[in-house]
């Protein structure tokens, strides 16, 4: 390419900008996830997301190639949204996040997006350390997002032991990403 400003869809064959675009989707696309997320329910996610990845192929022609293409599709789920918010607040009457307020929990979010990344993988770590139990309780509260009565059935427990489990489980996970921080941190000494 000559230019570094040149928009994605100048001067390429389709099936080079096909693969352009998944190349550089596929590298946001946790980052783009871990964003949605800051504003909505996972089950909401889900859907945003695949309305912004449908957005961003759509107007990927329009994306300048050596610009970030984080940036360009976070603004673009940021969009997205806002939309879902005014629309959830006028069918259901209630509070929901003001513009405002969701435009300084995306520049929080753009702060730091090296400690996110971090902390992500910090958390995967500890989660592979609890025991094959803790792991399946997990994923059935938070993963399969079932509701800790459903959870209880699933493994054999009342109700009452779940909830005392899965807040042993979030302390234990909350202690080892504390500690892989500050021994990650500089300055510190063991």
């Amino acid at each position: 390419m000559d230019s570094p400003n040149e928009r994605a869809g100048d001067s390429l064959p389709a099936d080079d900008r096909a693969d352009q675009f998944i190349q550089l989707l596929a590298a946001h696309e946790r980052q783009l996830a871990a964003y949605v997320l800051t504003f909505v329910s996972t089950a909401d996610a889900d859907d945003i997301l695949q309305e912004t990845k449908i957005w961003l192929w759509r107007s990927f022609d329009q994306f300048t190639l050596g610009t970030s293409f984080g940036a360009w599709a976070r603004q673009a789920a940021f969009f997205r949204i806002q939309q879902f918010h005014r629309k959830r607040s006028k069918e259901n009457r209630r509070l929901v996040f003001s513009d405002e307020c969701l435009a300084q929990l995306a520049e929080a979010f753009e702060r730091q997006p090296d400690v996110r990344e971090q902390r992500m993988s910090q958390l995967t770590d500890c989660v592979a350390r609890l025991s094959a139990e803790h792991r399946r309780i997990l994923s059935l509260r938070y993963a399969q997002e079932l509701l800790v009565e459903d959870v209880a059935s699933q493994i054999e427990r009342t109700v009452s032991a779940t909830y005392r489990v899965l807040s042993r489980i979030r302390l234990t996970l909350r202690q080892c990403v504390g500690d892989a921080q500050s021994s990650s941190s500089p300055g510190v000494t063991s």
